[in-house]
């Protein structure tokens, strides 16, 4: 085989369709460490320069994780763009085998603009499955909370009893991320100097050292367009669209969110920003967004510099 030979996985909870672009046939092997051996093998064989998997909510992540650690350069590609890839092709019909020569063909086409992955040690892994599930947890709590304002006289006790032991396995993940991110001192650092600015707590701080690596060695653009708070034009001849963001890592969006509407009353630099954006005439959750960028941007630069909020951040 050439060494630009590009492959596509199709990947379901218990099979890998293996489709060697150009190739007549795919080959199916199982989504299992026995499988992951033989698609090594096949791997071997075909000596490409690309392999991608279509993001399938975390059944993609072992087959990929096992050939990272063979050598292979392995890229995960958002299902959207395959999806609307496939239907610019007039490609309608879907099954294992055609998903697995679209996203063949998808990567052949887009190889130049997509970023291999960046595999993570275990520590990474175990400090980013901790705050994922501390994520689950508290979406699951504040759903309890809610039944129990209008919960059954007989079902209180036992709503009241999950509760106890929802906040209780939050307060052990909590130390249980603290303790991950004492144990090095680069992550300490980062999350210090995140943490200094007013409006961003612990558990912010810990989710971007987390799921931002590349924050401090990144410009802003590409800081802003990791976390999706880039907005898109939407602009045609005269007509001037409304910018939207899309994309980007979800769990940082989702607590820089909160960060930001938290800075935006307690910190003077975002209030002052915040302020000036509604003063302007910009709606509401437009500014927060904005807000969301700025202090995005300027903990990019702190961590950077190495430098601590000092109030007027690089």
């Amino acid at each position: 085989m050439s060494s630009e030979t590009v492959v596509g996985i199709d990947v379901s909870k218990r099979w890998l369709e293996v489709q060697v672009h150009g190739a007549a046939t795919s080959q199916k092997v199982a989504n299992a460490p026995q499988g992951f051996c033989a698609l090594i093998e096949l791997m071997q064989v075909a000596q490409p320069q690309l392999i991608a998997f279509e993001a399938t909510g975390g059944y993609e992540r072992e087959a990929a994780k096992a050939l990272d650690a063979a050598g292979f350069t392995v890229v995960v590609v958002n299902p959207t763009r395959v999806r609307r890839f496939a239907q610019s092709m007039g490609i309608l019909a879907k099954t294992d085998k055609i998903d697995a020569k679209v996203i063949a063909y998808f990567a052949e086409v887009s190889k130049a603009t997509l970023h291999p992955n960046c595999p993570r040690t275990p520590q990474e892994e175990h400090l980013a499955a901790c705050l994922e599930r501390r994520e689950q947890l508290l979406i699951t709590l504040s759903a309890e909370k809610n039944r129990l304002a209008t919960c059954a006289q007989c079902v209180r006790d036992d709503i009241k009893a999950h509760i106890a032991w929802l906040e209780a396995a939050i307060d052990r993940l909590d130390a249980e991320i603290d303790a991950g991110i004492a144990q090095h001192a680069e992550w300490q650092e980062r999350a210090r100097i995140i943490a200094s600015v007013p409006g961003i707590g612990r558990v912010t701080a810990s989710t971007i050292v987390a799921e931002l690596p590349e924050l401090g060695r990144i410009n802003r653009r590409v800081a802003a367009a990791l976390v999706g708070v880039a907005p898109f034009n939407k602009d045609s001849g005269p007509k001037r669209g409304r910018r939207r963001i899309t994309g980007g890592r979800a769990r940082v969006r989702r607590v820089l969110y909160m960060a930001a509407l938290s800075a935006s009353k307690c910190n003077p630099v975002i209030r002052t920003f915040y302020q000036s954006l509604l003063a302007r005439g910009k709606e509401k959750k437009v500014a927060l967004v904005a807000c969301m960028r700025k202090l995005l941007v300027m903990v990019n630069a702190m961590v950077r510099d190495g430098q601590v909020w000092r109030n007027a951040p690089a």
